[in-house]
């Protein structure tokens, strides 16, 4: 095994602290619960996931041209701060108004660091010249992550006792501004778009990060197989990164007592932890293994919902293990596939994709769960894994022992 250099020890210890602090938000667990407390119906908490939503959706591609024209750290230390600004709004001035701008903020952060960290990572990888380790650091950025929303669930309950939702939200503002600390740290040793030209640009008047906008999203229509990497990114993340969401219900639908829900939804999260450590492993898998490993979660996602047991959250903790993989192994395929600098442009399509995809799942779950139930409506959900897997293995044969990620190009020179 070939050593890590110590610029990339660097670059993974600063990325592991990030994704940890920036998912330790305690309010995670309440927030829906502070908004009931402060007197909002239903209906005004849905409009306000519709407001996060729509907010995330319309920054994500701007805010990518952005980041390949000026700094990538700079936007993961920004985004952070975004996110802070939100929930100290929503801790000091509990109202709807403010509800609604701290989810604008926090869509904002979200759309800021979507696509800039991803591609700060594999261009410094690929500086170091190891970017073939981009999948498994990805993906344990993904568990410190997830590492982080536990670690938020364990200590919600006594810091919420402690000091009520003020305690929460001030504990939430701290780790996000730890998070935009860390930041910091971040090395960067690309040259951002569009700062050297060695030849006359005829659209040299225009701002850099409007041409690297452009040249993302053209690169994404004129290249098939990165139009192809951010559609996969796209639909194999929305899908059971929505049903997440609703995993609470169908837990409760198990006949369990209500303080048993947490431990079950634990039994997803270590899912998530082992789908991402597992990202080594799962990148010596070619195409055929990748449409096996789509089906197998897709199966387990279906029998655990319909078994409608509490059992049934180990078949679903396979699935989330084996989806998150799979996000991890699209998103490393996607990177591989990326030949120009606008690399957080594409990646946050890809992002965007991704948002637009998740909505469409939250109407069509809600349609199909008030008509037929929520082990039903995730058993639908599994329906489009098992088409994408369909659509790999009868693809024409296209290079049938090419790994999932695709053959890392030899390293270059980003400085």
């Amino acid at each position: 095994m070939i050593p890590t250099p110590a610029g990339g020890r660097r670059l993974a210890s600063t990325l592991y602290a990030y994704a940890f602090l920036t998912d330790l938000v305690l309010l995670y667990p309440v927030y829906a619960l502070l908004f009931a407390d402060s007197g909002l119906s239903v209906g005004q908490i849905s409009s306000l996931f519709v407001i996060w939503s729509v907010a995330s959706i319309a920054l994500e591609v701007p805010s990518g041209a952005w980041a390949d024209a000026t700094s990538r750290r700079l936007m993961l230390c920004l985004a952070p701060l975004c996110t802070a600004a939100g929930f100290a709004l929503w801790t000091l001035v509990p109202t709807y108004p403010a509800f609604a701008i701290g989810f604008v903020l926090w869509g904002a952060g979200g759309a800021l660091a979507s696509g800039a960290l991803e591609a700060l990572v594999f261009d410094e990888l690929d500086h170091l010249g190891v970017a073939h380790r981009y999948a498994r650091t990805i993906g344990r950025a993904r568990t410190a992550g997830t590492i982080g929303v536990l670690g938020s669930i364990l200590l919600a309950g006594p810091v919420l006792g402690l000091g009520g939702y003020p305690a929460i939200g001030l504990a939430s503002v701290a780790a996000c501004l730890l998070a935009a600390a860390v930041a910091a740290r971040f090395p960067e040793h690309r040259r951002p778009a569009g700062t050297v030209s060695e030849a006359p640009d005829p659209a040299a008047d225009e701002p850099n990060w409007w041409q690297g906008l452009r040249s993302g999203v053209a690169e994404a229509r004129r290249d098939r197989r990165v139009r192809a990497g951010v559609l996969l990114v796209a639909v194999v993340t929305a899908t059971w990164g929505a049903l997440e969401e609703y995993t609470p219900l169908l837990a409760r639908d198990t006949g369990v007592a209500l303080t048993t829900v947490p431990l079950l939804l634990l039994l997803l999260a270590i899912g998530q932890v082992a789908g991402g450590l597992l990202a080594p492993v799962g990148e010596r898998l070619h195409t055929r293994g990748y449409a096996l490993l789509l089906v197998g979660s897709a199966l387990a996602l279906a029998g655990g919902a319909l078994l409608r047991h509490p059992a049934g959250f180990l078949l679903l903790a396979g699935a989330f293990c084996g989806f998150q993989l799979a996000s991890v192994l699209a998103d490393a395929r996607l990177q591989a596939r990326i030949t120009g600098t606008e690399r957080a442009t594409v990646t946050s399509l890809a992002g965007m994709s991704t948002e637009l995809i998740t909505i469409a799942v939250y109407i069509g779950y809600g349609v199909v769960a008030t008509a037929t139930g929520n082990e039903v409506a995730f058993a639908v959900a599994a329906l489009p894994y098992l088409l994408i897997a369909v659509l790999m293995l009868g693809g024409g044969r296209p290079h049938p022992t090419r790994a999932v990620t695709d053959p890392v190009p030899p390293a270059r020179s980003v400085a």
